[in-house]
């Protein structure tokens, strides 16, 4: 092919068609993604809009090919008008200006375009990554990945632009085997590209019809990663051309030239490398004898002949022992469960068979990692793995205290109803049992029920998320068996989950969880409930260990008190039991002396019949009673004896009242003036008055007159 301007003008137009076609099917991926909120055209219309870059590039190269072509044929005619040489005086690249600028072209221009597609393709194959990774998380507020509503009408534009798009890559890389149009094999290259993005997308809806949502996602996400790879070579292509010798006279190829994508645009090269590998590794020309021929124009025929043959197994599914299959047909579930035995169903597509291994135990975690099992376990704070803690009730509290703390209370309303304020109607509980945390690993074992795979299967899919290490079953029947555990937990003493008798726990976790899958129709069987680690939190290391000590002294403190108690009362009323019944009396008292008053005849009945039980009690109390009374008859008897003396003297005083008055106030006065050292008597007639002194030495030694003379005689 002659080269002149002709041939880049072809070329420019042909790299305007091809602006035009990628821009066109960028657009048409963008506006229905956004119009029909389809993220699968989204993200499949960004490398194909970036394309349309390279596109432009190699319409500015080759229509500065052309006038380069145009300056150089305008150079040669003018040298053969004025007789001169042509390359005379007129050197390329000294006075051509076309010839500079396609230079420079390809020293700056293209580079520079290559490296900003490559930089785009980054940028949109890292958000696409990251918006992906968004998606996991709750804490952000991203828009989920959509699919649009007319799935039928996605398939046929998708099938119908990667048609257009690889018959054109095709045209255009037929173009590139001349070597004026060499650069066209970009722009085919990533023609060729677009093509397998929209298969790819084509490939994902289809799976839509068979209810597999996940594979036009990964599609999705696949392409993500597809721009990342393109743009990564097209740097490497960058870097090997900056070390590349150039010969004289050769166009260079850009950087976004990609030698992958071109393999694809021109796939008969593939086969004619097979050829060429294919007779070097034998020796000789093996491609033209009869054999190798004849497999070439057999290999149609094996072809299908295979395809029939795998299709032909397809119906036939061999279900082993321990393992549970169903037909699918369209994606719903149709025929019965078959386990152990020989399944026939429809070719595929059409039908498929879902095969699941029943008889193995699985086993799930039920509050994270579950933690390392080694051979001695060191209770290390540092080392525990960070896990969810559970909920237990603690400890309940001595009847002693809740009856104090109450009996307090009850008290604190009275002094405030005494003191004229409103105390609350309502009962209350002065003292609640509190809630303790608890370090547990449960790791649940289960497997599916014999002729259950249509519950199981139904029950939930088993779709994975991102930086999820569980599907959606697993994850169903966790939170499900979390729930039953925490509920559990949270009803039973810290005491009996740290101390439980035997295997009692385990057991009853199991036969609750069962429950629970039963009601929600799981189709799991729990095997068994595994407790490897039951222990409270790190943290409370110390704690824990001053647990026991604890409890050991308020068992003993409450001991002390009970047995001073109980000596105390034996010592008032002589037995405790006993005490209990003249308290419970005594309260019934006061209770009816409330009720009906103190004059009440049932409150007199009870205050007699406490008053008996304390009289009858053989303790302090009783005795001290006893003593009272006895008190009262000595007193009440001298009394009686006062006044019996007074009245008898009542005779004698009415018979000479002076006299008795003179003779009462002398036996006063001798009774006071015993114990008087000196004696005075005052205010007395002197003529009634008869003193008669005798002065006496007192003996030292015993003077029996003392005592044998009565004073009272002595005037």
């Amino acid at each position: 092919m002659r080269t002149d301007h002709l041939a880049y003008q072809q070329a420019t137009r042909v790299a305007g068609m091809g602006f035009l076609l990628q821009a066109a099917i960028g657009l048409i991926m963008l506006v229905y993604g956004f119009i029909f909120k389809d993220s699968a055209f989204q993200v499949a219309s960004e490398p194909i809009l970036v394309g349309t870059l390279v596109w432009i590039a190699l319409v500015v190269v080759f229509h500065q090919h052309r006038l380069d072509r145009l300056e150089a044929l305008e150079r040669d005619d003018l040298a053969a008008e004025r007789g001169e040489e042509v390359g005379g005086i007129f050197e390329e690249g000294e006075t051509d200006v076309a010839a500079r600028r396609l230079r420079l072209m390809h020293i700056w221009l293209m580079p520079i375009a290559s490296l900003l597609v490559a930089g785009l393709l980054v940028f949109f194959g890292l958000r696409t990554l990251r918006w992906f990774e968004w998606q996991n998380d709750p804490e952000l507020s991203v828009t989920p990945f959509q699919v649009g509503g007319h799935l039928g009408w996605q398939l046929a534009i998708a099938l119908a632009l990667a048609l257009f798009a690889f018959i054109f890559s095709r045209f255009v890389a037929g173009m590139a085997a001349r070597p004026a149009w060499g650069n066209l094999r970009g722009g085919a290259g990533h023609m060729v590209g677009n093509a397998l993005v929209l298969l790819a997308v084509a490939v994902g809806i289809a799976f839509r019809f068979f209810e597999s949502p996940a594979v036009l996602e990964g599609v999705t996400w696949g392409l993500a990663i597809y721009m990342l790879l393109v743009a990564a070579e097209i740097v490497l292509n960058f870097i090997l051309n900056l070390y590349r010798p150039r010969r004289p006279g050769e166009v260079p190829r850009p950087a976004f030239d990609s030698r992958v994508l071109s393999l694809f645009a021109a796939p008969d090269s593939i086969v004619r490398s097979i050829n060429e590998a294919v007779n070097y590794q034998f020796g000789f020309d093996i491609t033209s004898s009869w054999g190798y021929q004849l497999l070439l124009r057999s290999f149609a025929w094996l072809l299908a002949f295979a395809f029939v043959v795998l299709i032909g197994l397809s119906t036939v599914v061999i279900v082993e022992p321990g393992q549970q299959a169903v037909r699918l047909r369209g994606g719903r579930i149709v025929g019965p469960v078959y386990e152990g035995s020989t399944m026939f169903k429809w070719p595929w597509p059409l039908e498929t068979v879902t095969i699941v291994d029943s008889a193995r135990v699985r086993e799930l975690s039920l509050n994270g990692t579950p933690r390392e099992v080694k051979e001695t376990d060191l209770w290390d704070p540092a080392e525990e793995p960070i896990n969810e803690l559970f909920l237990v009730s603690a400890n309940p509290l001595p009847e002693e205290v809740t009856r104090s703390v109450d009996q307090l209370e009850i008290a604190q309303d009275r002094r405030d109803e005494a003191a004229g304020f409103s105390a609350s109607t309502e009962p209350t509980q002065a003292v609640t049992n509190q809630f303790a945390l608890l370090d547990v690993d449960v790791i649940l074992s289960y497997r599916v029920k014999s002729g259950a795979l249509v519950d199981y299967l139904n029950f939930s899919n088993d779709v994975k998320l991102k930086r999820s290490s569980l599907d959606m079953r697993q994850q169903a029947l966790q939170e499900i068996a979390l729930r039953v555990v925490t509920q559990t937990f949270s009803q039973m003493p810290l005491e009996d989950v740290l101390s439980p008798q035997g295997s009692v726990l385990a057991t009853e976790l199991r036969q609750r969880i069962q429950t629970e899958f039963d009601a929600v129709n799981t189709g799991v069987d729990v095997v068994s409930i595994a407790i490897p680690a039951l222990r409270p939190p790190g943290d409370s290391v110390s704690m824990f260990e001053e647990l026991a000590i604890d409890t050991q002294n308020v068992r003993k403190l409450l001991e002390e008190a009970r047995r001073t108690a109980n000596a105390a009362l034996a010592g008032l009323v002589g037995d405790s039991d006993r005490a209990l019944e003249i308290v419970s009396l005594i309260e019934r008292y006061r209770s009816v002396e409330r009720a009906d008053g103190p004059d009440a005849q049932t409150t007199i009945d009870a205050r007699i019949e406490a008053e008996r039980m304390v009289r009858e009690s053989q303790g302090f109390i009783a005795s001290f009673i006893a003593s009272a009374r006895s008190l009262r008859w000595k007193i009440h008897m001298d009394a009686r004896r006062n006044a019996a003396e007074v009245l008898g003297q009542v005779g004698a005083y009415e018979t000479a009242p002076e006299l008795y008055q003179e003779r009462r106030v002398m036996e006063i006065l001798r009774e006071v003036l015993q114990s008087v050292r000196s004696k005075y008597v005052l205010a007395v007639d002197p003529s009634r008055t008869d003193l008669d002194i005798e002065m006496q030495e007192p003996d030292a030694g015993l003077n029996l007159r003392d005592y044998l003379e009565d004073p009272a005689e002595g005037n």
